[in-house]
C-alpha cells in the first residue's frame, strides 16, 4: 500500500511518566492525524513503560522493556505493520546509542535537541544517516512557526540584503531554584553532566537560539567567543552564557542565554538586521513580526495576513487574529519530516535541501557550538572556530 493511504506508524523511546517533551511530541506528531502511535520503550523502568503504555491504549506486546529489545522486535515484524520511524525523548546522553540502533535497523527519526551528548557522537551520526539513507529531523520546533519561515524566505531569496548584525537572546528563570535537590525529573538531568553533557543552558536553549539565528539568516556561525557562568552553589555546567559571533557572511552578532534570568518565562527573541530590512520576533508573540525598512515606518506583519507568502500561509491552521503557537509550529516540523518519509517509503526520496526542518547537519551544528562555547569559555572567552 502506498504510505500516501494510510497514516504512518510511530515508535517512541523515553517520554514515560513524570516526562513532559513525551507528551508534546505524541501529541503534535498527531496533531494533523497523519501519525499513529503503535510502540514504545518508555524508561528504563519497565513498570513505568507498563503505565504508560495503559495510558496510551497500546498493546502490551509492543511496549518493550529497552529500545534494543524494540528495534530488533520490530524489524522483524512485516512490513504492513512495524513502525516506520522511531521519535527519541530520552536525555540527551541516550540520543546517539538509540538513534543509531534504528537508523541500522532501517527505521527513520527524530530526534529532540540537542542531538547528541558529544560533537563526535554527531559526526558519527551523520555518517549513519547519510550511509543508511534514512530521514532524520532535529524538533527545533521554532523552525516551524510561520513568521519564521517567512523570515527565513525573505533572507535567502535577498530580500533582506546583507547580514550585519543579528540579536539572539533566550531566557528563563526555570532554574533559578535548585529544583534538583527536590527530585524533579527536568532539573536533575538537566543539571546532571552524565546525562546533559558538556553544556547546560547551552544545550538546552542556548542550541536553539544558534539554530534560529542561522535558520533565519542562511548565515553560518564560524567563530565565537563566549562567556558563561553558574551562579547557584553544587551546580557545574553553565546557567547563563554571553556569546559574541562572527558570521560567514561578514556579519556580526551576540546570543545570550540564561536560565537564571528572574521572571523571564520562555524569552526566546531574535533582531536580524540587513542591508537592506530587518526583522524583530519573539516566540511569547509568535503570530507578529517586526519588518523595517530604512527611512520608512515600522511595520507588523501578522501570521497568515494576505501579504504574506504561501510558504508561511500554507503552515498556518487557523485564520489570522486566531492565536498560534507552539504546539502548531511543533507540529509543523513533523509535518516536513513526515512528507519525507512518505517520499522514501514510495520510493522518492526527498533531496536534503528540499527538508524544510532541521536536519542532522543541524544537529551537528548545534554540538559543534556547545562544545566550542565551553571550549572558549574555560579559555577565558577566546574567539575559536566553530569548525
Amino acid at each position: 500500500m502506498e504510505s500516501w493511504k494510510r497514516k504512518l506508524r510511530m515508535g517512541m523511546v523515553g517520554g514515560g511518566q513524570g516526562a513532559f517533551m513525551g507528551g508534546v511530541h505524541r501529541l503534535v506528531a498527531a496533531l494533523d492525524n497523519e501519525v499513529e502511535l503503535v510502540a514504545g520503550a518508555f524508561s528504563r523502568d519497565p513498570e513505568n513503560t507498563r503505565k504508560t503504555g495503559e495510558e496510551l491504549y497500546l498493546d502490551p506486546s509492543r511496549c518493550y522493556g529497552d529500545y534494543e529489545e524494540m528495534a530488533r522486535a520490530e524489524a522483524r515484524l512485516p512490513d504492513g505493520e512495524r513502525i516506520d520511524f522511531v521519535s527519541i525523548v530520552t536525555p540527551n546522553s541516550m540520543h546517539f546509542p538509540v538513534a543509531k540502533t534504528f537508523l541500522q535497523a532501517g527505521f527513520h527519526v527524530a530526534c529532540d535537541k540537542p542531538m547528541t551528548y558529544s560533537a563526535d557522537e554527531a559526526r558519527e551520526l551523520v555518517e549513519l544517516v547519510e550511509t543508511t539513507g534514512r530521514v532524520f529531523a532535529l524538533t527545533h520546533n521554532y523552525t516551524g512557526n510561520p513568521l519564521v519561515r517567512e523570515a527565513r524566505r525573505m533572507f535567502t531569496a535577498g530580500e533582506m540584503g546583507s547580514v550585519r548584525k543579528v540579536m539572539v537572546e533566550y531566557l528563563q528563570d526555570f532554574l533559578m531554584y535548585p529544583h534538583e535537590k527536590e527530585g524533579m525529573k527536568q532539573a536533575v538531568w538537566r543539571t546532571d553532566p552524565a546525562q546533559s553533557g558538556a553544556g547546560g543552558a547551552l544545550g538546552d536553549i542556548g542550541s536553539h537560539a544558534v539554530n534560529l539565528l542561522e535558520y533565519i539568516t542562511g548565515e553560518k556561525i564560524v567563530e565565537l567567543c563566549a562567556d558563561t557562568s553558574t551562579f547557584l552553589p553544587d551546580r557545574v555546567l553553565d546557567e547563563d552564557a554571553n556569546i559574541l559571533v562572527r558570521l560567514s557572511g561578514g556579519g556580526k552578532g551576540t546570543v545570550a542565554i540564561s536560565q537564571v534570568a528572574t521572571g523571564e518565562e520562555n524569552a526566546l527573541r531574535i533582531k536580524a538586521y540587513a542591508s537592506d530590512g530587518a526583522i524583530v520576533w519573539d516566540q511569547e508573540h509568535p503570530n507578529h513580526m517586526g519588518v523595517y525598512r530604512y527611512g520608512r515606518p515600522k511595520e507588523t506583519w501578522s501570521r497568515n495576513a494576505s501579504y504574506v507568502s504561501d510558504i508561511s500561509s500554507s503552515i498556518s491552521r487557523v485564520p489570522s487574529g486566531h492565536p498560534e503557537g507552539y504546539l502548531e509550529a511543533f507540529a509543523n516540523v513533523y509535518d516536513g519530516f513526515i512528507e519525507a518519509v512518505r517520499r522514501h517509503l514510495d520510493g522518492s526520496p526527498m533531496a536534503r535541501d528540499e527538508y524544510v526542518f532541521p536536519d542532522v547537519h543541524d544537529g551537528l551544528r548545534g554540538m559543534l557550538f556547545i562544545e566550542r562555547a565551553v571550549e572558549s569559555a574555560k579559555a577565558g572567552a577566546t574567539w575559536v572556530p566553530l569548525e
